[in-house]
């Protein structure tokens, strides 16, 4: 439940969103937010993160971030959907039937400015649940006719994403005999772990689920440490899939790769983290570009059509997204993600105003 009255307006990030909506229903046990940052594409589309938050302001905070990289994320894929997500403050073991339902008759209310779907705790069992109380969500399963887990999807995206930071680097987008440090091993991490090792990769992982990370090194043949150390492992490309907010000046300082391509949302942790990227010459792929291929995927349910093909064309044009801005960047000398928002911004006002001048 909120902890604290929710100040919206004291948080910088709140500037831009079009709404924000606060979901309380005490006897379902739901505490929610969902924020919509940009419909200029179209309907917000993201997906909803069940977590438990330490207050309304952590949940606040990561929420806004979270729903304007969708908009950005949505324009470069080339997608017609704006930026939204939302959250769920509870622990895993809280989530029922009734607080998902709850949830759906918020989401239901917004009448389709805002579309959600799977996150972090929320899977497509869940989808399917809020799908049969809200016309609005996608990431249906399979069994439902829906477009199923998306995880392989986004991990093919951030494959292509570290075989284009590979050719800026090296001239050779090739990953086998290279080692890659991944930074959690959930149902996206596990994939990119299985995509890489596929490709000739040499692993090092971590989870904050040692059980899992033993397991999953125990499958793919991959060295484990622990999660506090594996920023610090010597390899070519670390790709953090877990939470965000992990590379910051601590973690950078110890930082054992020069490419970060990853596909947890939100890696950077602040301003100075970013300068001090840009400083140190690590070469960083922003999250939003390269974690795309699950919305590519799960967007399907959206537009009610599905060409596989199609699908696999975009993600796969991930790696030429990357390699533009990673070059560009490079060319004007400030970070990746002044490229990236620059191109995303680019086609959102565009859209703006051709929605503008229709009226």
């Amino acid at each position: 439940m909120f902890t604290r009255p929710i100040a919206p307006l004291a948080d910088a990030e709140f500037a831009a969103h079009e709404e924000i909506v606060v979901c309380y229903d005490p006897d379902a046990g739901l505490s929610a937010l969902i924020a919509v940052h940009d419909t200029s594409l179209g309907p917000a589309a993201g997906g909803c993160r069940l977590y438990p938050y330490a207050d309304a302001g952590a949940a606040l905070h990561d929420v806004l971030r979270l729903s304007r990289a969708m908009s950005l994320k949505n324009a470069l894929a080339g997608l017609p959907l704006g930026g939204g997500k939302s959250v769920i403050i509870a622990r895993p073991q809280d989530k029922t039937p009734q607080l998902l339902r709850a949830f759906a008759a918020r989401v239901t209310a917004l009448q389709g400015r805002y579309w959600t779907a799977e996150d972090i705790n929320i899977g497509p069992a869940d989808a399917d649940l809020l799908r049969d109380n809200c016309p609005y969500v996608f990431g249906l399963s399979a069994a439902r006719g829906g477009s199923g887990d998306p995880s392989a999807y986004t991990a093919a995206g951030c494959f292509h994403g570290i075989r284009a930071c590979l050719q800026y680097l090296h001239g050779n987008d090739d990953p086998a005999g290279l080692h890659v440090t991944i930074q959690g091993v959930g149902r996206v991490g596990y994939e990119l772990a299985r995509q890489l090792v596929q490709a000739g990769a040499r692993l090092t992982i971590t989870d904050v689920d040692a059980q899992r990370a033993a397991a999953v090194a125990a499958e793919l043949g991959a060295e484990r440490v622990g999660p506090a150390d594996i920023h610090r492992v010597a390899s070519d490309v670390f790709a953090p899939c877990a939470m965000g907010a992990t590379i910051n000046l601590h973690t950078i300082a110890e930082l054992g790769a020069p490419i970060i391509c990853g596909v947890a949302n939100n890696q950077i942790a602040d301003a100075a983290a970013r300068a001090a990227l840009l400083e140190r010459g690590v070469l960083y792929a922003p999250d939003y570009v390269v974690n795309a291929g699950g919305m590519l995927h799960a967007s399907t349910d959206i537009f009610g059509r599905r060409d596989p093909a199609e699908v696999d064309r975009r993600i796969r044009g991930i790696f030429d997204t990357t390699s533009e801005i990673l070059s560009a960047a490079a060319q004007r000398k400030v970070s990746t993600e002044v490229v990236a928002d620059e191109l995303a911004n680019a086609r959102i006002a565009a859209a703006r105003a051709t929605r503008v001048a229709g009226r």
